[in-house]
């Protein structure tokens, strides 16, 4: 039978500390404290301010946004903060305060902040016991903890492909390896398979661009891609949006780890595509935004289309793409550093024929995609699954920090669907 609740403030339950200044240059990549300000972590510190599992709530800037941090942490002053209890609780406490729409009570108008005050007298229903707070935070948590698990599992198969695409494509390691007598025929070497031996030669020859492997062609970028321009269906004809077809702008780019984009903030119609300049791309095209925030990348895991700010790239050597994108990343920082515009930046079709690229034979292009493929489609699998589980936690917590349902319900609900 569910337990009793009580009504309680906010201020009563978990008063919330104001953050603390720390000035940039006292942060560090190396720290092991997280940093957070109202958006998320904004560095790394040597010591924390909190002592424990911490809630983190914004109180300027991004007011209102609601963050978790598992352990201690630096909560600047943009931000309040509540800490000090067991982390189950303080989980609970996250997921409390992230169903009250605290980002909608901006107290000023020029530059949004959350007023301690109001945010205090905010009376909410508690479970009675710690146990079922325990329990909907274990719940909740335990989806958020697949989807934890998930991010770092892409980070790390994401950081294999790259890893293998810089070894042969950009330092060329299986050709000094052979230069240097280290890879014999008939042996395999970390990151060079036994097969593909022959497909390497064991020389590096002068270039425009430097010393290439020899029998490799130096080309324009963009003579080793078809560059696709996307385009925008009048907001002013409904029949246009609100469809089934994805379509991307810079607001859908992935995290750089999880690489694959597949949804997207809007979606249009057949008629859209058809009264518009934009065009369904494949799956495997590598799409690049182009204008304002440029150099964002995405690789396309299901049928969509564009806007105009983007370019996609569908490469010609290679059949999935895989090469193609991480050719793209490996160039962004030269495409950002060539980009046209006087009130934006913009990435043009001259600034891509402008890069010159080293161009490996298909074989080797085809043997690279086949390596990486299973760290990808893993990586796709996981991004899917994880978008799954985000809908699941959403569906369920506003109904469980209300009581609307029980957490045995819950549970039966989760284990039906095998989590």
């Amino acid at each position: 039978m569910q337990g009793k609740w009580q009504e309680v403030s906010v201020g009563d339950l978990c008063p919330f500390a104001y953050g603390k200044g720390l000035p940039e240059e006292h942060r560090n990549a190396t720290g092991q404290v997280p940093v957070y300000g109202s958006n998320g972590v904004v560095g790394f510190h040597n010591s924390p301010l909190t002592d424990g599992p911490t809630v983190v709530v914004g109180r300027k800037g991004t007011a209102g946004a609601v963050h978790y941090s598992p352990v201690p942490c630096w909560p600047i002053d943009t931000t309040f903060y509540v800490t000090g209890k067991e982390s189950s609780l303080i989980r609970y406490l996250y997921y409390l305060l992230k169903s009250l729409g605290l980002e909608h009570m901006n107290a000023d108008s020029a530059v949004p902040g959350l007023n301690r005050d109001a945010a205090h007298s905010r009376r909410v229903l508690i479970p009675e016991t710690v146990t079922e707070q325990r329990a909907i935070a274990h719940i909740l948590g335990t989806l958020d903890d697949k989807i934890e698990l998930n991010r770092r599992m892409s980070e790390t198969l994401e950081g294999m492909a790259r890893a293998l695409f810089k070894s042969w494509f950009v330092d060329f390691d299986p050709v000094r390896a052979k230069m240097e007598g280290r890879w014999q025929r008939g042996q395999t070497l970390p990151g060079l398979p036994v097969d593909t031996y022959d497909l390497w030669p064991d020389r590096l020859v002068p270039s425009e661009m430097g010393e290439i492997p020899e029998g490799w062609e130096v080309k324009s970028f963009a003579d080793t891609v078809e560059i696709i321009g996307g385009g925008t269906p009048k907001t002013s004809v409904p029949e246009y949006w609100n469809g089934d077809i994805p379509w991307f702008s810079v607001v859908d780019a992935p995290a750089t780890s999880d690489v694959w984009v597949l949804d997207t903030e809007k979606k249009i119609t057949h008629a859209g595509i058809a009264n518009s300049s934009t065009r369904i791309l494949p799956v495997g095209t590598t799409i690049i935004s182009a204008r304002g925030t440029v150099g964002r990348l995405a690789l396309v895991g299901v049928p969509m289309a564009m806007n105009q700010s983007c370019y996609g790239l569908l490469g010609k050597l290679g059949k999935r793409g895989f090469f193609n994108y991480f050719a793209t990343r490996q160039l962004v920082s030269v495409l950002q550093q060539r980009t046209h515009g006087s009130v934006f930046d913009t990435i043009t079709r001259d600034t891509l024929a402008g890069v010159q690229v080293s161009v490996p034979p298909v074989g080797v292009v085809e043997v690279f995609e086949l390596g990486v493929g299973p760290f990808l489609e893993r990586l796709r699998n996981a991004i899917a699954e994880s978008r799954t589980l985000a809908a699941l936690r959403d569906a369920l917590l506003p109904k469980l920090i209300s009581g609307q349902i029980r957490v045995k319900d819950a549970e039966r609900f989760l284990k039906d669907r095998g989590l």
